[in-house]
């Protein structure tokens, strides 16, 4: 019939994926970054995904660029090239203050307790957007203000009784060992409600039976908070006992990720890292 609308078409319908094949959820998404020092370059297009609910490691040699590329995700630095996306949304140069708010919080090599307070107060000044920041809030509902104290005082104290800190409520921070110091860390992380934690080296310098208490908690955390984590790592023998998967930097690029046992069967991976040698990126045999 003349002048009649055509037939609608049907939707187009999203292609199939392959059988068996696994849809990959990656909360952070990082491309092909670049950052350089003084016309040093610690990162040359470094590109990688970390999977949600997962703890994936970081390892390569000294000056493979892990702690650039960690302050570069976390907003400490600006790369000068390439993107980070976390969690769908575009964080790339965005300041650490606005990147933890998004729910990414990271941890430093080196535990930056508040050693003049109380290991209570340390966990109090944790969570994010707290109504006792605002002076108006304080002056003119002091109600909202007293009851949101008083949740986090019992929060805290149930992040301490976890991670078997709360014998040491009142207590200074300065006063712990550096492996409860460690603990505190990463129980202060907590009390962020964080969606996925960056740990810089959290084994290091502890001794072995905390470095269990300290890994346990970790896999306690993913397994029943859902919580990612992303941690720089050289021990060896943690990563292959908890983590997932290994991502491997070498002289500012991702060399290879994969669980420890394919890594080592990866001729670059054993040249550059396992062994200690030095190898390019992209270099065989």
């Amino acid at each position: 019939m003349s002048g009649s609308s055509p037939a609608p078409q049907p939707a187009a319908r999203p292609a199939p994926q392959p059988a068996g094949q696994k849809v990959v959820d990656e909360i952070l998404e990082v491309h092909d970054l670049v950052r350089s020092f003084g016309g040093v370059r610690a990162l040359t297009g470094c590109s990688f995904g970390v999977e949600r609910g997962s703890i994936t490691a970081l390892i390569g040699p000294n000056g493979a660029g892990k702690t650039t590329l960690v302050n570069v995700v976390a907003g400490a630095i600006r790369p000068q090239g390439g993107k980070v996306l976390f969690d769908g949304r575009d964080i790339t140069g965005r300041p650490s203050h606005e990147v933890a708010l998004g729910g990414l919080i990271r941890t430093f090599q080196i535990s930056r307790e508040y050693p003049a307070m109380t290991v209570l107060e340390n966990l109090m000044v944790s969570p994010q957007r707290q109504a006792g920041e605002k002076l108006a809030t304080v002056l003119f509902r002091p109600g909202k203000f007293r009851a949101e104290e008083r949740a986090h005082v019992q929060r805290a104290v149930e992040v301490l009784a976890e991670f078997g800190l709360y014998g040491k409520r009142n207590d200074y921070a300065r006063a712990l060992s550096g492996g409860q110091k460690r603990l505190l860390e990463l129980a202060r992380a907590v009390m962020a409600d964080p969606k996925m934690l960056v740990l810089d080296e959290p084994m290091a310098g502890i001794n072995p039976a905390l470095i269990e208490r300290l890994a346990d908690h970790i896999s306690r955390l993913r397994d029943e908070r859902g919580t990612t984590f992303l941690m720089v790592e050289h021990n060896l023998d943690v990563v292959e006992k908890m983590c997932d998967r290994a991502i491997v930097m070498a002289v500012g690029q991702t060399l290879a990720t994969g669980t420890m046992a394919e890594l080592r069967g990866n001729s670059e991976v054993v040249s550059a890292y396992l062994t200690g040698g030095v190898v390019e990126v992209g270099a065989k045999g």
